[in-house]
């Protein structure tokens, strides 16, 4: 199952948000970023071309180590900026712990990004946002859409495919985290259905991986005996 996700991330220490707020460009756009070490991202970037930016400018700010100018094109000057990160930044985007990729160019403004990602599964967009938050990056979730499809855990556990995607959609949005980060309201208006039909597709997913799990314990304690 995939997860087509919408975020706005808003921090002042994510990469190029330095740019837009000191320079002073509406908007800025990322078309690529490519990892050169833990700490160190090549971004190639759109700066509209009636915005007053220099790549003097640009080689300037404090995170940017190298700027090589590609040209212009449809109205907009092409960068490729290297950025030393920040600690915190290059460890919540670590790329050997998730598996999500962007689908269309990241928007930074001085607020932070905004960006479109898809990730493989509910679970490794969850762990996403809780790492970005770990860091001090806030996660605002415009939107998520998923490409259900039976998986292994929905058939080991016995959950029909629309209790596994209600599950999963709760524990990505943190309806089980301590405090809430989400209610039966909003998580029935992303499946499109009443909140009643959710909260019974949530008692009965609930159930059956409780009533699994415990059968799964006794047989292993009946062996063990």
């Amino acid at each position: 199952m995939t997860v087509t996700t919408e975020l706005r991330l808003r921090s002042p220490s994510l990469p190029l948000v330095e740019l837009t707020a000191s320079l002073q460009p509406d908007e800025i756009e990322c078309v690529h970023a490519l990892c050169l070490q833990s700490d160190v991202r090549i971004f190639t970037v759109r700066i509209d071309s009636t915005d007053d930016v220099s790549e003097t400018e640009l080689a300037a700010l404090e995170e940017v180590v190298e700027v090589t100018a590609l040209g212009r094109t449809n109205g907009k000057r092409i960068y490729q900026l290297t950025v030393e990160l920040a600690d915190a930044i290059s460890d919540a985007f670590d790329p050997d712990r998730f598996d999500g990729a962007q689908l269309e160019p990241t928007t930074i403004t001085p607020e932070g990004w905004h960006e479109k990602k898809v990730f493989k599964d509910y679970e490794t967009f969850a762990e996403f946002r809780t790492s970005c938050e770990e860091h001090g990056i806030p996660i605002e979730l415009v939107s998520i859409t998923s490409d259900a499809v039976p998986t292994a855990d929905s058939s080991q556990h016995g959950l029909t495919d629309r209790q596994h995607e209600a599950l999963t959609l709760a524990i990505a949005r943190g309806y089980y985290d301590s405090p809430r980060r989400t209610s039966t309201e909003a998580l029935a208006e992303e499946l499109d259905i009443s909140q009643p039909a959710l909260s019974t597709l949530l008692r009965r997913a609930e159930r059956q991986v409780l009533t699994s799990a415990l059968d799964a314990r006794r047989h292993v304690e009946t062996v063990s005996g």
